[in-house]
C-alpha cells in the first residue's frame, strides 16, 4: 500500500504546484506580450468605459445591432442556451428574432437574414458579427440617421477585420467599435 500512495501523493503535490503556480504565472507571462497586456481592449467614450472583447446589446434602430446573446450579456456568466436545433423552445426563439429582425428591416426577405443576428453565440459573449450581417443593416441605420446609404456602408468596410493571421477565421467587425464610429459621423 506504500508503494501506492507515496507516489500518488508526490503526483498530487506535484500537479497541485504545477496548476497552481506555475501554469497561471506561464499564462500570465504570455499575455504580457499581447496588447493592452492580457487585460482586454478598454475603450473609453464620453465618459464611459466599454469592452471591445465582450458582446454587449445594441437594439436601437440608428445602431447597428450585436448578436444575441444566451447570458443576456453577463460577462459574469458565459455560456450558450445549450438547446439543439429541434428544441421548440429554442426554435421559436430563433422565429422571434427573425419576426423582430424583419419588421424592423422592411423589404427583406427572410432569407437574407444572416445566421449570426439570430443565434446567440457558443459564449453568449461574441462582440463580432460577420460583414453580411453588418451591411444588411445598413438600410435601416442610413434611414434612422439620415444619413447616405454609401457613406454608412463605407463605415462599414472601414471597420472590417481580416482573419487571424489572413487565414484563421473569417472577416468580421467588431459592433461596439461600428457603433461608436457611427456616432462620430454625426
Amino acid at each position: 500500500m506504500k508503494k501506492h500512495l507515496i507516489p500518488a501523493a508526490v503526483l498530487t503535490l506535484v500537479m497541485l504546484v504545477f496548476f497552481t503556480v506555475i501554469y497561471p504565472v506561464a499564462v500570465w507571462g504570455i499575455a504580457q506580450f499581447s496588447p493592452n497586456s492580457g487585460k482586454g481592449e478598454i475603450i473609453e467614450h464620453e465618459g464611459r468605459h466599454h469592452y471591445a472583447n465582450i458582446g454587449q446589446s445594441f437594439i436601437r434602430d440608428d445602431y447597428f445591432w450585436s448578436r444575441p446573446s444566451a447570458v443576456d450579456y453577463n460577462a459574469g456568466g458565459s455560456g450558450g442556451s445549450n438547446k439543439g436545433p429541434s428544441n421548440e423552445e429554442y426554435l421559436a426563439s430563433v422565429q422571434a428574432r427573425i419576426d423582430t429582425f424583419l419588421s424592423h428591416n422592411p423589404g427583406m426577405d427572410k432569407s437574407q437574414v444572416p445566421v449570426d443576428l439570430i443565434t446567440a453565440s457558443g459564449s453568449g459573449l461574441d462582440p463580432h458579427i460577420s460583414i453580411q450581417a453588418a451591411e444588411v443593416q445598413v438600410a435601416r441605420v442610413a434611414r434612422k440617421r439620415n444619413l447616405p446609404e454609401d457613406t454608412v456602408s463605407e463605415l462599414v468596410a472601414s471597420q472590417a477585420e481580416k482573419p487571424l493571421l489572413g487565414i484563421f477565421g473569417p472577416a468580421r467587425i467588431n459592433v461596439l467599435k461600428l457603433n461608436l464610429a457611427l456616432d462620430e459621423l454625426r
